[in-house]
Order: C-alpha cells, then sequence, then structure tokens
C-alpha cells in the first residue's frame, strides 16, 4: 500500500467508520461528521471539481477559520489530484494575492470571516475564470459586496452546498476517473504549499508530499502513545502546520474526534468562546503556542491576585511546593524534599489547582506546545497546576514535528527527545559535528522533509544539502539526550568581538520576570552592550499605579526599572544568561508588537526586520554618547502620554 494521505483515511475509515472525526458548534451543540461521511463526501467535492475542469497538480488555496469544512475540502481537492494551499485568516489582501499569484491557485474556498479580504485585490487575480467556493450559506452578502466594488462575481461564485450537490450527482458518472487519478497518486505527490510566514522578507511556498505527512503523522502519535478516540480542541488556525498535521492527518492514526472553537462571529467571537468550547468539548488534550498557553496563566494569576488573602497565599505556598516536588520531570525531588513540601502541594491542589484545572474541562490531561520557545516558567506552572505541556520543536519544512516531550519522558525547558525515524546532528560554524552539550545548527533527515520550495529552487538547494535539512536553529543535545533550542541562526545577538547569542529565551525571561512588561526584543548588533525595546501591559501598570499611589512617570520608570532588573534576580535565571546579553539600556515603545501593525507574524513570532526598520532611530540613540540622559528623558515623557495626562 502507498503511504499517501488519502490511504490513510481508507485506513481510518476502516477502523472507526462511524465515529466522530471533526465537530463543530452549531446552534444546538456540536455536530460531528464521521469518518466515513468525510470519506463519502471528500469524494463528491472531487467529482464536483472534476466536472469543473480541475486536473492534477491544480492548486486551490483555503481560507477559513478551523472547521469540518476544511477537513472535508482538502480531502475532496487531494482526491481530485489537486495541491491544497492553506491560507493563514490574519493575512492582508495584499499578502493572500501574492500567495493566490505565486501558487497558480484556480480557486479558493472561503468563509464569512475571510470573504471580504479577496474584494480589494480581485482585478490582480492573474488566473483566468477563478473560482470562490462559498463555504456559508449567505450569497446574497458575497453578491453585495462585490458589487459595492463594481465586480459581477455571480460566475465565479459557488456556494458549498452546491459544491456537494453537483459532485453527488455526477459522481457515479465520474467514479472511474476518479478511481484512476486517486490510483495514481504517489507517496512523492503534493499534498499541500504551505507559505511561510515571511519574518525575513517575501514568503515561500514550502511543498509537502503524502510521504511526508504519512510519516510525521504516524510518527507523532506513536512517539506520543496517543490513545485511540481522544478528543482533541483544536483552537490555532487550520494553517498552522502543527494544527494542520496533528488535526487533519495525524488523527487518522488513532481515530481522535477533532472539536474546533466556534469562530461565528469572527476573532473576538472565537477568543470568547474558547474556554466556553473547552467544556463543551471535555477535551483530553489541546495544541497550544506560548502566546496562548501564556494568556491562560495570566488571566488564572489575575484571579488568584484579585482574590488575594489566604488563597493568594496558599496558592503560591502551593505553587512553590510543587516546583521543588517537580523539579524539571526528568530527575525528580529527593524523598525529603517531597516530604516537606507534600502536604502544602496537596492543599492547594484540593483546594485551589483542581479548581483552575476546571476552566480546561475535566477530560483535559495535557496539551502540546509548539511554534516558538515556551519560557520555563509557564512550563513549571502548568505542570505543577497538573495540566503539563508538553513541549516540542518543529518546522514547516519538516511537516512539522522534530522533536517532542511526551507523558512518558519529558524534562522541562527542552524540545524533548527527536523523533526515531528522523537523523538529526549539530553542526558547529566550522561545518563539522559537534559533541554532546556543545551548541551549533541543527539538521536533520527523515521522511518528513519537504520536497522543496515552489518555484524557488535556489533556497531549497541553500536549506537542504545532501538530503539533510538545514533547520536554521540553534542548539545542542543535553546530557540526557533532549534537545535544546537556543535560538534562530538569523536572529543572533553579534557582540563587538563578533561572539553571537540568541536573543529568544532572555527576551521571554523578561516579560515573564515582570506582569507589567508585556514584549521584549533585544539588540546588539556589534555593540559595547545589549539593548532593548519593550512594551508594557497597561492595564497592570495603571493598577500598580493606583495601588501603590505613583502619581508622576519618574516613579513609575524606577518601579518599571526595577521590574526590568529583575532577570538577575530570579532563582529561574539565576547565572543561565552571560552579562553581555543581558540588556543594560531599554526604552519604551507605546504600542506593542503585534500581528495589526505585522511585527508579529501569524505565528506569534516577532519579525525582527521590521520592528528594527521601525524603530532605527530609537535603536540608534541608546548607542549615543549621551543615551543615558536621553532614555531617561524619552521613557518619561512617554510614559507621561501614556499613564499621567
Amino acid at each position: 500500500m502507498k503511504k499517501t494521505v488519502i490511504n490513510m483515511l481508507h485506513a481510518a475509515v476502516e477502523k472507526y467508520g462511524n465515529s466522530p472525526y471533526v465537530l463543530e458548534k452549531g446552534n444546538s451543540g456540536y455536530e460531528p461528521k464521521s469518518y466515513i461521511e468525510i470519506e463519502e463526501e471528500s469524494a463528491q467535492i472531487a467529482s464536483a471539481l472534476y466536472d469543473l475542469a480541475f486536473r492534477k497538480n491544480d492548486k486551490i488555496s483555503v481560507l477559513a477559520e478551523g472547521r469540518r469544512d476544511w477537513v472535508l475540502s482538502e480531502f475532496g481537492i487531494l482526491k481530485a489530484g489537486c495541491i491544497s494551499v492553506p491560507l493563514s485568516i490574519k493575512l492582508l489582501p495584499e499578502e493572500i494575492l501574492f500567495r493566490l499569484n505565486h501558487s497558480e491557485s484556480k480557486a479558493i474556498i472561503m468563509s464569512r470571516n475571510t470573504i471580504e479580504k479577496i474584494v480589494p485585490v480581485w482585478k490582480n487575480i492573474k488566473v483566468n475564470d477563478f473560482k470562490i467556493f462559498y463555504l456559508d450559506s449567505d450569497l446574497e452578502y458575497v453578491t453585495d459586496l462585490f458589487k459595492k466594488a463594481s465586480i459581477d462575481i455571480k460566475e465565479n461564485l459557488i456556494s458549498f452546498p452546491e459544491l456537494l450537490e453537483k459532485g453527488i450527482k455526477s459522481y457515479e458518472k465520474n467514479k472511474a476517473n476518479l478511481e484512476k487519478i486517486e490510483k495514481n497518486i504517489e507517496e512523492d505527490d503534493i499534498v499541500t504549499i504551505c507559505y511561510t510566514s515571511g519574518t525575513t522578507g517575501n514568503p515561500k511556498g514550502i511543498m509537502l508530499t503524502h510521504l511526508n505527512y504519512y510519516s510525521n503523522s504516524r510518527d507523532a502519535m506513536e512517539y506520543f502513545n496517543v490513545k485511540e478516540k481522544y478528543r482533541l480542541m483544536i483552537i490555532l488556525p487550520l494553517d498552522h502546520s502543527f494544527a494542520h498535521t496533528v488535526g487533519i492527518y495525524a488523527s487518522l492514526v488513532r481515530g481522535l474526534a477533532i472539536y474546533f472553537v466556534d469562530a461565528r462571529g469572527g476573532a473576538m467571537a472565537t477568543l470568547k468562546n474558547i474556554p466556553i468550547n473547552l467544556k463543551e468539548a471535555n477535551a483530553n488534550f489541546l495544541l497550544t503556542v506560548p502566546a496562548l498557553s501564556g494568556n491562560f496563566m495570566n488571566k488564572m494569576k489575575a484571579g488568584i491576585e484579585a482574590k488575594g488573602g489566604f488563597t493568594k497565599w496558599l496558592f503560591n505556598k502551593g505553587m512553590n511546593a510543587g516546583m521543588k516536588i517537580n523539579q524539571d520531570g526528568h530527575k525528580k525531588a529527593d524523598m525529603l524534599t517531597k516530604l516537606i513540601n507534600y502536604v502544602p502541594y496537596k492543599i492547594a491542589d484540593l483546594l485551589i489547582f483542581s479548581k483552575l484545572r476546571q476552566i480546561f474541562g475535566t477530560g483535559m490531561q495535557y496539551c502540546v506546545g509548539g511554534g516558538a520557545l515556551l519560557d520555563i516558567r509557564q512550563q513549571r506552572f502548568f505542570y505543577t497546576l497538573g495540566i503539563p505541556i508538553y513541549q516540542g520543536y518543529g518546522l514547516t519544512e519538516a511537516t512539522p514535528i522534530i522533536s517532542a516531550n511526551t507523558p512518558r519522558v519529558h524534562k522541562l525547558g527542552t524540545s524533548g527527545k527527536v523523533l526515531s525515524s528522523i537523523d538529526y546532528k549539530i553542526i558547529r560554524a566550522d561545518g563539522n559535528e559537534a559533541d554532546k552539550g556543545e551548541k551549533g545548527e541543527l539538521v536533520i533527515k527523515g521522511d518528513n522533509v519537504m520536497k522543496g520550495y515552489f518555484k524557488n529552487e535556489k533556497a531549497a538547494q541553500e536549506t537542504i544539502k545532501d538530503g539533510w535539512l538545514y533547520t536554521g536553529d540553534l542548539g545542542y543535545i543535553d546530557e540526557d539526550d533532549y534537545l535544546m533550542i537556543t535560538g534562530r541562526e538569523k536572529a543572533l545577538l553579534i557582540s563587538q568581538d563578533g561572539e553571537k547569542y540568541s536573543p529568544e529565551e532572555i527576551e521571554e525571561a523578561i516579560a515573564n520576570c515582570s506582569d507589567m512588561i508585556n514584549q521584549a526584543m533585544i539588540h546588539n548588533d556589534h555593540n559595547k552592550y545589549t539593548s532593548a525595546l519593550i512594551s508594557l501591559n497597561k492595564k497592570v501598570v495603571e493598577k500598580f499605579c493606583a495601588k501603590n499611589k505613583i502619581t508622576n512617570s519618574e516613579q513609575l520608570l524606577k518601579h518599571i526599572s526595577e521590574s526590568f532588573l529583575r532577570i538577575n534576580k530570579m532563582d529561574d535565571y539565576a547565572n543561565k544568561f552571560p552579562d553581555k546579553w543581558i540588556p543594560s539600556v531599554f526604552r519604551i515603545i507605546e504600542e506593542p508588537f503585534s500581528e495589526q501593525n505585522k511585527m508579529i507574524n501569524s505565528t506569534m513570532k516577532m519579525v525582527r526586520y521590521k520592528i528594527r526598520e521601525a524603530y532605527h532611530n530609537t535603536i540608534e540613540e541608546m548607542y549615543l554618547p549621551d543615551a543615558a540622559k536621553t532614555n531617561k528623558e524619552k521613557n518619561i515623557e512617554l510614559l507621561n502620554q501614556m499613564f499621567f495626562n
């Protein structure tokens, strides 16, 4: 049997048949589609696409929130021999246009939440007779939207129910041709073209094959030992490679039931629905990224802070006790430490932690984290709470999972162990393989490595050499064979003497050491010292000022400075970072880095080159001879505007 995702679906149907595969929130609760329903209806979608003259290797983009019909559409696209191009709902119209034209997409699947984005760029789509397959029922809304822009869309617009109906009617007629198409699908055929988030320039289209998805999905499920028919909550957008692989394909291996967060009403409604849907789905595990889990942690801490008194005291006592017992998860505390801390931890768990766990529903076992470095304090917090976040590591070019911590094998602060099917090595700057514990670039080889970049052979050859994927990520293998990722090679700080260091861990530490500091981006480009741009958590600062009766910006700056320097005093970070890389000067910025200002990408990572462009003059000022005086004056001036006007 060929190792294709279509054969994975066939095998799942044989084994799990009528079990729920994808569930979407409707007016009467979560409504399921079974494995067999997805199998049958995706064949009908393929038939409709065949009738519309879509043929092998034609591209169809998908721009929608996570939902059942995304999964159904993708299998329909693949059964027609076509290629899916998943797009982020956070893209701007011009970014969507670039991807549509670059991928040569002949159609796009869209929803009510995304349809407005294509109107401004419609006339610049290069493909003739470009189609929109619309997932929702309000077609009049779409035609009116285009009419206001003086565009007649009727010939190009097809509703999803209409597409399905067309496929039902034509399936018997097209069945033989579709079976032939499916039979001719090879392991090396492309399933998706996934565009990078473009933190260093124009995005690249990553070509992932049937074998890529087949191998990574099976390896991840076996390594993680996920139980059959577990319930998985998908909050991450489905274009995110982590959610795409685990949500759509790895689920087939264990017959998982996939619950999507209710996205009706748009982005704000989606955020409000997350805690509600978690309880309704009663999921067993959740895919998360640091920004999302950090939001959960901060809200829990804020709730405890608001209660104060005995609750706050017991929470802190229990957290400290639990962390001492758990240590790093790999090496537990000695018996004496366990005995000393057992009672306060158990009391806090009974009275407080157990109630906080209810936020995730009664079935939640653990979360799986990826997408960016997860700060050690977050990991320890959730581990002690009783809902561990098992950090993994990967990148889209690797489909994406490379390593993971699991319930059976884990060590907090690491990215886990590399999947057994993947060959790996750490390469030093001189090109030689590093020894254990020695830092270098991680390179990997395996069936999960991408086919290449679409229409960019040069970049592919620079990234894949002799079958080895050069990840661009720096790290090392520790004494217990766990992978430690320290940062991106392209994000490196460079000192005056040419020494290099990854900034991500320090940036996370600065933000996690202070409730007042929301974000930090540190900078050193052959300078004498390291500097930082920081954004503030405005609500926290306002509460702090009210509570501590701070009435002017000079007083406030003193407290922010103390908060900023806390990284030197916290046990979690003591002696962890060389002094030269800890910022000695900072500038407060008014507007946080965000997706709206394009300084955060769709995977919640900082787009450093854009930040440096936007704040070029500010960064330069931090290295002038009178920098200390200028920084103080500018910070005081901004704090006045933000809090004391």
